[in-house]
């Protein structure tokens, strides 16, 4: 199987340009940047290198707390972070601590062709290197592990479809790019058993890295100016299929609840002008004022929006896409709603069900969530919040742990101190 998929990524070789200059025309590629996509761009400091990869935005972002334990351990490495989407990489410029100024450097993720994997691996020269959650690319972490650079997979995630999918169609490669892992991090027990279950060893069992991440930034200024005591309703990174549901609940609440906001924050902002179109709603990119039903499709500004909101919805969970982090809502004291499509964060969603700081939503219609969504701004949420902040606050040290053991791998052996000669009388 590795080698069918050498063959076809080799083959789609001459096919891939096209398809990044497509991307950079709908804004998901930086244009002026697309030859790191190729393995070009290295610029390799001096001394002991960190590679760490997320795929976009709540990866890279996971991986912040992570660079900062490494780099108190590892006063002299250097960091370099790889991501696949503009967002992340802008995010990333935003939210590494000042702290680190100097010490880090981003390009975007080299396509898994072997070849030009290659040529990152001899650009770069990694001393290390770190994958986030469900990074398995075989020709990148196989090359990798040939040119001995040791590897961590952390904070790893293995769905029940995608462990039978890979127990399926291709065992053998699960398991040899599994064992290429000197160390394997789970997410969660279900994690660990699964991976251990496709060949996964040398596994480290130390919670959720993301619950080691600090809670999204705002701007306070901005949320002051926003809170003008009327209720607010957010739908948090929604994904299509949604919108049309939340616009409908919006207009039964209407009625019960005046002045109510609900804001939409889409997870990939640049749907804004579609969803417009689709709903009639003014878009904050456009500098439209925030009443009524709005959406808000500018970037980095959701940890302001949970701050402003009486109860959320997190998006991806009323149509089958597995859902998003509800962690991040948890963090910030807001009351939880979650449709019952939330198989991406299944064990995180059980604890804060149990918990009663979330509440489901199914079916997943537009009666359904307005009825749950009255009952909230109806009763307050402040249970529901106190009950999320408990769930958020049991912060495992997860990147304390992680760092230890990748600091390990770069730390030199200690010297053993000379053995005294014994001296005899002739």
């Amino acid at each position: 199987m590795s080698l069918l998929w050498h063959g076809l990524t080799s083959a789609a070789g001459p096919f891939i340009p096209l398809w990044l200059r497509l991307r950079a025309r709908r804004g998901k590629e930086d244009a002026a940047r697309i030859s790191e996509r190729y393995g070009h761009g290295a610029d390799r400091p001096e001394g002991q290198l960190v590679w760490l990869h997320g795929a976009s935005v709540g990866e890279s972002q996971a991986l912040i707390p992570l660079v900062e334990a490494l780099a108190a351990r590892l006063p002299e490495a250097q960091f370099l972070i790889t991501t696949g989407t503009v967002t992340s990489a802008r995010l990333l410029d935003e939210r590494m601590p000042a702290t680190l100024a100097g010490r880090w450097r981003h390009r975007y993720a080299t396509i898994d062709r072997l070849a030009w994997v290659a040529r990152f691996l001899a650009g770069w020269k990694p001393d290390a290197a770190v994958f986030i959650e469900s990074e398995l690319w075989p020709n990148t972490i196989l090359a990798a592990r040939h040119v001995r650079v040791p590897l961590a997979l952390v904070n790893a995630r293995m769905s029940a479809r995608s462990a039978e999918r890979w127990a399926r169609f291709a065992p053998g490669l699960a398991r040899r790019i599994l064992r290429a892992f000197t160390l394997v991090q789970p997410q969660t027990p279900g994690d660990a058993e699964r991976l251990r279950r496709l060949g996964a060893q040398a596994m480290l069992h130390s919670g959720d890295l993301k619950l080691s991440a600090p809670p999204l930034p705002h701007d306070p200024a901005a949320l002051a100016s926003l809170r003008d005591g009327a209720p607010v309703f957010l739908a948090a990174s929604t994904h299509p299929g949604e919108e049309p549901i939340i616009a409908a609940a919006h207009a039964l609440l209407a009625q019960q609840f005046p002045g109510l906001r609900t804001i939409i924050a889409p997870r990939h902002p640049d749907r804004g002008a579609e969803i417009a179109a689709l709903i009639g709603a003014p878009r904050r990119s456009q500098g439209a004022p925030i009443t009524g039903l709005h959406i808000a499709d500018t970037l980095g500004e959701l940890g302001l929006f949970y701050r402003l909101a009486n109860v959320a919805l997190v998006g991806g969970s009323l149509v089958p896409h597995g859902g998003q982090n509800p962690m991040e809502p948890a963090r910030l004291g807001c009351p939880i709603l979650l449709g019952p499509h939330t198989h991406n964060f299944a064990d995180r969603v059980a604890d804060l069900l149990d918990a009663g700081a979330a509440r489901r939503i199914d079916p997943p219609d537009a009666a359904t969530l307005a009825a749950a969504v009255a009952d909230v701004l109806s009763h307050g949420g402040a249970g529901m919040a106190e009950a999320g902040l408990r769930v958020a606050s049991h912060s495992t040290g997860t990147a304390d742990a992680l760092a230890d053991r990748i600091a390990e791998w770069l730390r030199p052996a200690p010297t053993p101190a000379p053995q005294e000669q014994e001296h005899t009388n002739p």
